[in-house]
Parts: C-alpha cells; structure tokens; sequence
C-alpha cells in the first residue's frame, strides 16, 4: 500500500512584482507598468520612418516630441527638442499651445512635464514599460517608513528631503510635503547647500551615489559623514546613534548603468589608451567619480566635449545611445575629430529607456491622429499639488 500524502497542495500565486516583470499586469504606483494596448507596427515595416514623418507633419502643432539623451537614434531622429529630464519637463511647460506631449523617454518625466505643463494639455509615454529602475528603488510607502524611523530617532525634525529628479511623483510629493526639494545632476550642489541652510541633514532620495558624490566633492563631508538607510533592514539597517551623527542619509538606490562602471573601467581604459580623459556621470560610484577626470551631468559631459581639443581621446561613462552619437558627431569633425569611446568594454543600454523604439512612436502618432489618447500619463491633483510645490523650490534655488 502506498503512503498516503497529507500534504496540502501548495497555493502559490506570483508577486505583483513577478506579473510586472512578465508583462502581465500594471501598478499605477510604480514607475513600471507593462500594459500597452493597440497593435504596434511591425518593427520591420520598411515605411516606419515616412509613416512617422507623416503623422507628426499631419498633427502640426497640435503635437510636441521630447527625446532624451539617452534614446535612439531612430527616435532622437523625430524630437522638437532634446535634453535631460528637467530640461525636456521645462520646454514641455513652454508649449502650451501644443494639445499633446510625446515624452520619449520614462516614466518619471513624463510625469513630471504633466506636473509642469497645463491641464488641457495631454501627455504620452509611447511605451508604458519605460520605466525607470532608480526611481522603482524608492517607493511612497517605504519613505513613509524611513520617515517614521528618523521621527522615532529624533531626527526628523532637523531632516531636509533632497529628491533626485529622477524619483517618482510619489517621492517628489513626499519631498514638497516635508519642506524639501527636488534637484538635477547639474544643481545638486545648490539644492544640497540650500538645504543645509534649511536644517543640520538631508534625507537624499533615490541615489546614493549622486547624494554621496556631491556631499564629499563639493560641499568637503567626509564619507564619515553619510549612511545609506536600507528599506529593506529593520530601520533601515541603521542605528539610533548613526543617525544622530550622520549628516547625509541617503537611501539604498542607484542607477543600473551609471553603476555598472568600475574603477577597473577606468584602469583598463587607461592602459590601451594612453592620454585618455575620463569623463563621467556623477551617478557613478564614489570611487569611479574618484578616478576620473571630469565629473558632471549629461549636459555638462556634452559641453565639455564640444569644447574639448581636436585631436582629444575622451572615455565617457555615461548610456551608451548618447556616448555612440557623440562619438560619430565629434570624429566626423572636420579639423582633427575627437576619439570618444565608452568607458567600459561591456556594452550596456538603458533597457527601460531603450523600450521607445520607433513602432511605439509611430503608433502614438497615428492613434493621436485618429483621436485617441493612448497612454496617458496623469499625476492625481494631490500629489501634483506637492509635488509641483517641491519642483517650485528648485527653480527658486539661489
């Protein structure tokens, strides 16, 4: 007689996390959201680009692209303007006779040009998988939480939010609520010396590398002087006193590709290029930033190489769409091109940024044209409220 099993079946259902992952759900909450009704073109179709052409000139007007850096070139290619993700926001809010904002690029600036633009005004994400996985590190409920360990430490009364821009509205709505601020890659050290006029510490929010970068290297702290809260440690993995003496909190989260660089990229790039620059995004980590010759946001890496010398070998840490375009527009220079090559030898895009391709725009277009609205992104007036109040104090920055 066989043994009889009193074992109960096993009732396991996947996370929402999981089914996010998969592709099959959405959480309005999180940066990522999978679902994406329509038939997109074939990413085949040879008339992708002249049907892309076609809608945009047939909208007029009544449309506004946004590329990021970091898209395609196949993308970039149909962009009124390109930039970072505050500058996109910001020319976004300059339009307000366009009826609809194509944001090319994720999902937390697209959110943030539907804080900064007007309430007739509709603004598309192309792809909704176009998430972002720096800001997914920091969610509403696990800063709540942070919030309640640095109140039970005493603390959070003397503690200034700082929030990357590259947070979600969520976050952003935390930081306007609790006196706080909201910043860029190119003002962080403004919004972090504001904000130590303000109180004694900063809670910074979702990039420990930026926070910690700008905190040694522009305002003199020592690495002494910063902890990182982990939300997903019992009060954060820290202790009542490491709080009480840290001046910069910065919470567990960076950036997918900005941290893949090492301080052996920077070794090794030295050693088959001789006379190198490196250049590099201050998401990096302390000791790439540590490492490299110049340091500074998108922008600032731009502008450093148009005005760098003919002749100049340059290894840019930074995404690689934007690094391979200004690798051809520099060497294609007529007197004496540039050599720009990427920092690391592993090849790595902005998968979530990446997720705009050229069928997703297209299929955007042709649904504005046909009336529909597909894939709106809107931010509840609540959270725009204090949000929108967070990105305001920003842009009051001395």
């Amino acid at each position: 007689m066989e043994p009889v099993s009193t074992a109960q079946p096993l009732d396991v259902q996947p996370t929402p996390l999981a089914l996010l992952l998969l592709g099959r759900g959405a959480d309005p909450k999180s940066e990522r959201g999978v679902e994406c009704p329509g038939d997109l073109p074939s990413p085949s179709d040879p008339g992708l680009v002249a049907r892309a052409r076609a809608a945009k000139e047939r909208l007029g007007d009544r449309v506004f692209v946004l590329g990021h850096h970091y898209q395609r070139d196949e993308v970039i290619e149909f962009a009124d303007v390109t930039g970072d993700s505050f500058k996109l926001a910001r020319d976004a809010a300059a339009r307000p006779e366009a009826e609809y904002i194509v944001f090319c690029g994720v999902h937390f600036m697209a959110e943030s040009a539907d804080i900064l633009t007007t309430p007739a005004q509709q603004v598309v994400l192309p792809d909704l998988a176009a998430g972002c996985s720096m800001a997914d590190m920091a969610t509403a409920e696990q800063v709540a939480e942070c919030w309640d360990v640095l109140t039970d430490a005493g603390v959070a009364d003397v503690t200034v939010p700082v929030s990357y821009m590259n947070s979600s509205a969520d976050i952003k709505a935390f930081t306007g609520r609790h006196g706080g601020t909201i910043c860029t890659s190119s003002n962080a050290e403004r919004a972090l010396r504001w904000a130590f006029r303000e109180s004694e510490k900063v809670l910074f929010l979702p990039d420990q590398h930026l926070g910690r970068n700008t905190a040694v290297r522009e305002l003199g702290m020592t690495l002494e002087d910063c902890v990182v809260y982990n939300p997903h440690k019992p009060n954060g993995g820290l202790t009542v006193e490491q709080l009480r003496d840290a001046r910069m909190i910065l919470w567990r989260g960076h950036c997918s590709v900005h941290g893949r660089f090492s301080l052996d990229s920077v070794r090794e790039v030295r050693e088959r290029i001789p006379g190198v620059n490196v250049l590099v995004h201050p998401e990096c980590k302390h000791e790439v930033v540590s490492a490299a010759d110049q340091v500074g946001s998108t922008e600032y890496i731009i502008k450093a190489l148009e005005a760098a010398p003919p002749g100049s070998k340059w290894a840019v840490g930074t995404e690689l769409n934007l690094v391979r375009r200004l690798a051809d527009r520099f060497a294609a220079e007529s007197e004496g091109g540039k050599e720009i090559v990427f920092l690391d030898r592993t090849v790595c895009f902005c998968s979530t940024m990446n997720r705009i391709d050229l069928p997703h725009l297209v299929w955007a277009l042709e649904s504005l044209l046909q009336g529909t609205v597909v894939n709106r992104i809107q931010v509840e007036a609540e959270t725009e409220k204090f949000a929108k109040l967070a990105l305001e104090r920003m842009l009051a920055l001395p």
